[in-house]
């Protein structure tokens, strides 16, 4: 702990450095390169890291970004680091979209179809809460439409950005004959879902897949059995949140006709 705390310290003070050497009064794009990290390491006398890359890494998926960064933002918007190319990358001012679970959603139980022995040996990480999608089929019931897992840990290049990867996904055809592609970007433990992860799911798609309609959905677990599922759209000022769902996986017996008829409540509401 001591050790990744040291090392978080040493990143912060090279992003600082990199971002307000940049930055100019107003300014809502800030472009950096890869070779920034090496001369600002030498200013501060700071050790480089072995991966260079995970400098930018760490506060594109893993951490905030400074607060000394995030008070330089416009009115209403956060700053994120997107990737721009080969080694080039940008500070980006974004409106500030919810990327948390709610605390006051409604809950709806499904029956859990996790096999025994998955369930025994997970944890509480990304690849137990892909597994609980994928087993409890997840994805099909938040979207409606009849999906299929088709890659997980898709790692491609895409044009103007470089690598990206998403950590699943899903293909789904709906009744009338329409094909989509879902990238999921899965979160368990204390990770947050990250807007970057979400724009890059869109271009992912917009170039590997032009002729099919992408829906970007996040998944993080809330609890244990409990599951906030979110679908994303793209809209004029960026990355919206269109959906949000949450599912608490249950044995079968605790599903009762009291709880199937709130839900056919629900429709009948809509």
């Amino acid at each position: 702990m001591r050790e990744a705390n040291v090392r978080q310290n040493r990143y912060r003070q090279i992003i600082e450095r990199i971002f307000f050497d940049y930055h100019t009064e107003g300014a809502e794009e800030v472009p950096f390169r890869r070779e920034d990290i090496i001369r600002v390491a030498g200013e501060l006398g700071i050790d480089l890291p072995k991966n260079l890359g995970d400098v930018v890494y760490s506060f594109r998926y893993r951490a905030a970004l400074p607060e000394s960064i995030q008070t330089q933002a416009p009115p209403d918007r956060v700053w994120i680091i997107r990737s721009t190319g080969r080694s080039v990358y940008t500070f980006v001012a974004v409106a500030n979209p919810m990327m948390d679970p709610r605390d006051n959603m409604a809950e709806t139980k499904i029956p859990d179809s996790t096999p025994g022995v998955v369930a025994m040996y997970s944890f509480n990480d990304e690849q137990a809460l892909l597994a609980r999608l994928r087993y409890n089929r997840l994805i099909d019931i938040f979207i409606g439409v009849t999906c299929y897992s088709l890659q997980n840990h898709l790692r491609t290049f895409v044009p103007g950005i470089g690598q990206v990867e998403t950590d699943e996904l899903y293909i789904g055809v709906d009744r009338q004959g329409v094909h989509y592609v879902f990238p999921v970007q899965a979160k368990g433990g204390t990770d947050r879902l990250s807007i970057v992860q979400i724009e890059q799911d869109f271009a992912l798609c917009a170039h590997r897949y032009p002729n099919l309609i992408c829906r970007g959905i996040g998944a993080q677990f809330m609890e244990k059995d409990l599951i906030a599922l979110f679908e994303f759209e793209e809209g004029e000022n960026g990355i919206v949140l269109a959906t949000e769902r949450h599912y608490r996986l249950v044995p079968p017996e605790s599903l009762s006709a009291e709880d199937l008829v709130s839900y056919r409540r629900r429709l009948q509401g809509q």
